[in-house]
């Protein structure tokens, strides 16, 4: 017979196996799917997908009793290339591309002593889909699905919270948008600058949903998801980085989720509830995020180019920078949400709009102009 105390430390140690096996794939089924697209096309990208959670269900059937193993990643597209390999040699692909997955296998085991060239073109390859996700054959919301689910690891359930829609819709949405990948015959690249700039403002745009579903988690018992937020940060400032897409409204963006990113280690307490801004510790804050969301926001305002990612960054400047919170600038805050209620209005923007009225107004004319917002809704 087995002790209640054992099975109880057994089931807890199978839990958080379970648990760190969904964080880190989540992480890396990214940049598995997208380098297994680009090597066999975006046409088999079901069948790429289809390995890639095949080696999740291995992971979680074999890794709670088995322990991790040293490598988990280099494990986990193992496990995803055999899986493909089954998948495509009826088709006589895998013989013809084995040689450039054997390449990626090699580097995956050997990641330290692989050339840099080579790791900055796995690293692209994340950022390839996702440009691909946004290609103009795809319907705006088509594109942020398609990349919430291939780019963020996204659940349906979660995508469609994203969108305040139903799992149903948000499910056929995504079918649709791959459908139209594989008709279009599109490659996994960053375009040429003559197309960039419409293909650029939906990227962002994902990068902010993904950085916001970690800020403020949908699903899961963790309030802040911090693989989601570093995630969405590494993929701004990759993109801040290159050559093509180093752009003012790319910084705007970066210095928006690190100014974000640098409070989240006062956003909690230490029984996990969640704390307002003049509630929070500010030495708790990273320091390191905050010079360098100052750079990128030097670099954003470089150009005449003006987006919601500069006034919303502006903001996050103004709270991260002061002080203290009683110290800040709620009339350069409040100049800020008045250029986003002319640029493009929503229920959301006026109610915090509201809050920083309240405090350079008054509570009353604040509390009058949400009156007149909720009967106009």
């Amino acid at each position: 017979m087995n002790r209640p105390g054992v099975c109880s430390n057994q089931d807890e140690q199978g839990q958080a196996t379970r648990d760190s096996v969904e964080r880190l794939f989540r992480h890396h089924s990214a940049q598995l799917v997208s380098t297994l697209a680009r090597i066999f096309g975006l046409e088999h990208l079901d069948a790429v997908e289809d390995a890639v959670q095949e080696a999740m269900v291995s992971a979680l059937r074999t890794w709670p009793h088995q322990g991790a193993p040293g490598n988990p990643p280099a494990w986990l597209f193992q496990v995803a290339r055999h899986q493909l390999r089954d998948r495509l040699r009826q088709r006589f692909l895998w013989d013809e591309k084995s040689g450039e997955v054997e390449r990626f296998t090699a580097f995956l085991s050997h990641a330290e002593s692989s050339p840099p060239r080579f790791a900055q073109e796995i690293e692209d390859d994340t950022l390839r889909m996702t440009f691909a996700c946004c290609h103009p054959v795809i319907p705006r919301e088509g594109q942020v699905a398609l990349n919430l689910k291939l780019v963020g690891g996204f659940g349906t359930r979660e995508i469609a919270r994203a969108f305040l829609s139903n799992e149903v819709t948000i499910a056929q949405r995504i079918v649709r948008a791959k459908r139209r990948l594989r008709r279009a015959d599109i490659r996994l690249e960053i375009p040429s600058s003559d197309e960039l700039r419409s293909r650029l403002e939906p990227v962002l745009e994902v990068l902010y949903l993904l950085f916001n579903e970690g800020h403020s988690a949908l699903e899961g018992a963790e309030l802040v998801r911090m693989d989601l937020c570093h995630e969405a940060i590494r993929l701004c400032r990759l993109l801040a980085g290159h050559q093509l897409t180093n752009r003012p409204e790319v910084h705007a963006l970066a210095a928006l989720l690190l100014f974000q990113a640098a409070r989240l280690p006062a956003r909690a307490n230490a029984a996990g509830e969640l704390l307002l801004l003049q509630e929070q510790d500010r030495s708790a804050w990273d320091q390191q995020l905050i010079a360098l969301e100052v750079e990128h926001l030097q670099q954003a305002a470089t150009g005449n180019h003006l987006t919601d990612f500069h006034l919303e960054a502006e903001i996050a400047a103004h709270h991260t920078l002061a002080d203290d919170f009683a110290s800040t600038d709620w009339q350069c805050i409040l100049d800020c949400y008045n250029a986003l209620m002319d640029r493009q209005p929503s229920p959301v923007v006026a109610l915090n709009r509201a809050v920083v009225l309240a405090r350079v107004e008054g509570g009353e004319k604040a509390l009058r102009e949400l009156e007149v917002l909720a009967e106009n809704e």
